[in-house]
């Protein structure tokens, strides 16, 4: 069955970049025939279909596990990075940032199922985090509790609506969202040439905290929380499709990249509220 999830198209039989196929995916044995038409294996010789199996297959024990793995890493390197005295987190925000995001697309394009990417990108951007809240919080205290509070109830929020099937993730769903994502952020980096060559630094008026920005801060938190069914419609079709049990780290990656982005998001629209 075609898969609605774009991260499944072209997986014939490959997971986390490795390039080994797995059996679980689709890849059937092939039988060899004689001159005869019969079987040139000896039946006898096949594997019991009581021995053991050496793959271990993705289950939902295994996304959560990872998941809860990785935003542990985030925290702790968000709290650590907070905990800097002086400006001395701002040394190393940008840097994680930087690296984070080549990190991320390297794991997003080659499907990288890996703990040690996934731990890492979620390690480098909490550094960023905890510097940014920190910097939010200063200005606007208690912000950043807001902020996360808001983050956990939205993708609470959207576990619901996917487990009740209030939304499904069809085709066409699929569709609508990835172009909704590009036209995000196509309007984001347009804003950010334009800005250059503005006066205010913000051309298209996006992020001056006003009426058009706050309006596009709510498209990019509806954005970012459809996104969210997008991840689980992921987790649960790769353990239908019987991915090997470390896939769970890609699944772990995409949540996180979409709960970051959700959360900044949110940490910014509560921020045009404090100001206006």
């Amino acid at each position: 069955m075609p898969s609605n999830n774009p991260a499944f198209r072209g997986l014939g039989g490959t997971a986390g970049g490795s390039g080994q196929q797995y059996a679980g995916w689709g890849a059937a044995p092939q039988q060899q025939y004689g001159q005869y038409g019969a079987p040139t294996a000896d039946p006898y010789a096949a594997p019991s279909p009581y021995s053991a199996t050496t793959t271990r297959y993705m289950t939902m024990d295994d996304v959560v596990t990872k998941t809860g793995l990785s935003f542990l890493v985030t925290v702790l390197a968000a709290a650590v990075t907070w905990a800097m005295p002086g400006q001395a987190a701002w040394g190393f925000a940008l840097p994680a940032v930087l690296v984070a995001f080549v990190l991320g697309l390297v794991i997003a394009f080659k499907q990288i199922a890996n703990p040690v990417a996934t731990l890492a990108y979620g390690a480098l951007y909490g550094v960023a985090l905890g510097a940014i809240s920190e910097a939010f919080n200063e200005v606007y205290p208690g912000i950043v509790m807001q902020a996360l509070i808001g983050t956990f109830g939205v993708f609470a929020g959207m576990l619901v609506v996917y487990k009740t099937g209030a939304i499904r993730v069809t085709p066409k769903f699929t569709r609508w969202l990835l172009a909704a994502m590009i036209g995000v952020f196509a309007l984001i980096v347009v804003n950010l040439i334009a800005s250059f060559f503005s006066a205010d630094g913000d051309a298209l008026n996006l992020r001056d905290g006003g009426p058009i920005a706050i309006l596009f801060s709510l498209v990019v938190i509806g954005v970012a929380a459809f996104s969210l069914l997008l991840d689980f419609d992921m987790a649960d079709e790769a353990i239908r499709r019987g991915a090997p049990a470390k896939f769970a780290w890609y699944i772990a990656f995409g949540l996180l990249v979409t709960v970051i982005w959700l959360y900044l998001e949110i940490l910014r629209l509560l921020s045009y509220f404090q100001d206006n």
